[in-house]
């Protein structure tokens, strides 16, 4: 993920074909090690593709992945909701006994 993010971060700089050394002098900016074999793998993968149609592409993938996690988040917060307060309310008397404690061990 970092190549790929130092690769982009050069196309936005204007150089519409980053080499491999100039995706380690991003990663040296910022004092990250540059993993040579990962550089020469995505640069091999985007070699005579425009950088927008891969984006492109990729959204359309990501459009068709499911998201259906939400739906079962949301229906177990009602459930979990009620025993919140329950909670709280015997944190709340543990702290009371031990204000009573503390009033106590202390004469003055």
């Amino acid at each position: 993920m970092k190549t790929a993010a130092a690769f982009l971060l050069a196309v936005l700089g204007d150089n519409n074909s980053p080499s491999a050394e100039d995706i380690k002098k991003i990663f040296a900016s910022v004092g990250a090690e540059a993993d040579d074999d990962r550089i020469e793998l995505l640069l091999s993968q985007v070699k005579g593709k425009d950088i927008s149609e891969l984006i492109a592409a990729g959204r359309e993938k990501l459009a068709s992945v499911p998201c259906g996690g939400g739906v079962a988040v949301a229906a177990a917060a009602p459930a979990a909701s009620p025993a919140a307060p329950a909670a709280e309310t015997k944190e709340e008397k543990v702290e009371e006994k031990e204000d009573t404690d503390d009033v106590s061990q202390n004469p003055s």
